[in-house]
């Protein structure tokens, strides 16, 4: 049954042994924002453990206040691209392949009481609807920002990553940029249609598909969702979702990760009914792009519980393997219970009983 699962995946120089995605989870163990050898040590781990691809934690480019919890990991400055380079090292001696997500937190609130040192920055100086907080970036402090990102992903191939991606989802920058809620300029990076709103995540796009060149893989992660409004939605209907998300791979990103809380629910049952496509089997079908999806893997709760301390149990995987099957989309991302155990993916492969999800896990690098 697990045939689909690990099977080989393959886009431009990107060449997986199998579909399972190891999805970025915020860690904040970074001082100074340098990852170290601990860093090495845990993300080698799941590479042993059997896990296709990795994707690191959030990674800030190098903008004032780009960061929202002082441990978070900066890909920008010597001594962290070095710890960086440290990891890739560590992975592919591990038999595995590793791509850092590279992000701007917006004006998103930090956990706890940690300020940042430099206003923080977002399209209109609002953190959710009629919410305001920060300043509202200029035209120049835009153009710096997509300069930003391209040159963290400049920096990732040359560090001997296997591809890039680009956090645009959860209601941080880029994807405050999408929502009509924290975005209502009335320039050129605003407007009344998620088409017009997507203009600043295109120029980003088209900014690092210059800097890495036609043959490094690009991937951008996406929500509807939002951690200030977990209801939103931002494409209401196929037509919306290929005016939002069509341009984006027309201007270069190769894979969308399309991040919902719980990946077995349709994204339209309206349409095709409760055993509908998912967001990523959507958006597969309306741009030709690959997909990865991602949402509460292998376990029987969704990962909010996670914030205020609880565990999940494990869940089946045959939905999972029949959406894979039919092709739905193409590579799956899994969460908290590589957290947990970083010899899942050998597990599933091995037919084991399967673990789940112990939230004390969450404050270590084990």
């Amino acid at each position: 049954m697990s045939d689909v699962l690990f099977s080989p995946f393959k886009l431009k120089s990107l060449d997986l042994p199998n579909r399972i995605v190891m999805a970025p989870m915020t860690r904040g163990m970074a001082p100074e924002g340098i990852p170290g050898q601990a860093h090495s040590e845990y993300y080698s781990r799941r590479a042993a453990g059997g896990v296709g691809l990795i994707l690191t934690e959030g990674t800030v480019i190098d903008r004032p206040a780009s960061r929202n919890m002082p441990g978070i990991p900066f890909f920008h400055g010597d001594a962290a691209l070095a710890g960086w380079a440290e990891v890739a090292k560590a992975v592919h001696a591990a038999g595995g392949r590793i791509g850092p997500q590279i992000w701007h937190t917006g004006s998103t609130r930090s956990r706890g009481e940690w300020v940042p040192d430099a206003p923080v920055e977002s399209p209109s100086g609002l953190v959710a609807p009629d919410d305001p907080r920060g300043v509202s970036m200029t035209l120049e402090d835009i153009a710096d920002t997509v300069a930003a990102f391209a040159s963290a992903a400049a920096d990732a191939k040359r560090l001997g990553f296997d591809t890039v991606e680009l956090h645009g989802a959860h209601g941080y920058l880029i994807d405050q940029f999408f929502w009509p809620g924290t975005n209502t300029r009335t320039d050129a990076f605003g407007g009344a249609t998620i088409a017009e709103r997507s203009r600043f995540a295109a120029e980003a796009v088209r900014a690092v598909r210059a800097a890495v060149g036609p043959d490094f893989p690009l991937i951008l992660r996406v929500s509807q969702w939002k951690q200030q409004d977990y209801a939103a939605r931002l494409a209401t209907t196929p037509e919306e979702m290929t005016a939002w998300l069509a341009p984006l791979v027309e201007a270069g990103v190769d894979i969308l990760h399309c991040s919902q809380r719980r990946f077995w629910e349709p994204e339209f049952a309206d349409i095709d009914g409760e055993q509908g496509l998912n967001f990523a089997g959507w958006a597969k079908k309306l741009t030709g792009a690959a997909t990865i999806s991602v949402g509460s893997v292998g376990l029987d709760g969704d990962f909010f519980g996670a914030f205020g301390g609880k565990g999940s149990d494990a869940a089946v995987l045959d939905n999972l393997h029949l959406r894979l099957e039919r092709e739905e989309f193409d590579l799956i991302a899994v969460g908290r219970v590589l957290i947990s155990d970083a010899q899942w993916a050998n597990k599933v492969r091995n037919g084991e009983p399967l673990p789940g999800f112990n939230a004390a896990d969450l404050a270590t690098l084990a």
